[in-house]
């Protein structure tokens, strides 16, 4: 599995805990880390970063995920789903060294392997959306 794939699966493991729990992220990065003590430091370093920036940006996220996600309230998503979406919006919209065409596949293997049968179209459904959305031509003249 390559670095930034098990950051990928290690910060959405968190991000569940964080949700689930109601838990301070700190820690549960914190735990996290003393249970998963022989991952890499570069991969610890991008989970981190996928946590902590999704975390700081949550109200703001949460309310692109909302603007997308049709007919659906976001507290009554899935658990797994709401935050693959989290992580993968955080990704998009925030991290401009990763291709959105990667953010989104990623985000689409993980709900494959988290998620339910239906998981995987219905998070490619609402980041296609959010990619879209950001990178129309725009409106103004």
């Amino acid at each position: 599995m390559r670095n930034r794939t098990k950051s990928r699966e290690c910060a959405l493991q968190m991000l569940y805990q964080v949700d689930i729990r109601h838990a301070d992220p700190k820690q549960v990065i914190e735990e996290f880390w003393q249970a998963e003590a022989q991952v890499a430091d570069d991969v610890k370093s991008y989970a981190n970063q996928l946590v902590e920036g999704t975390r700081q940006r949550l109200t703001d996220i949460d309310g692109v995920i909302s603007a997308h996600a049709d007919n659906w309230n976001l507290k009554r998503m899935a658990v797994i789903d709401r935050n693959i979406l989290r992580l993968g919006a955080f990704e998009l919209l925030y991290l401009d060294d990763v291709p959105a065409k990667v953010c989104i596949n990623e985000a689409i293997e993980l709900a494959k392997r988290f998620g339910d049968t239906e998981s995987g179209k219905f998070i490619n459904g609402i980041l296609d959306a959010i990619y879209k959305k950001r990178h129309a031509p725009s409106q103004d003249r």
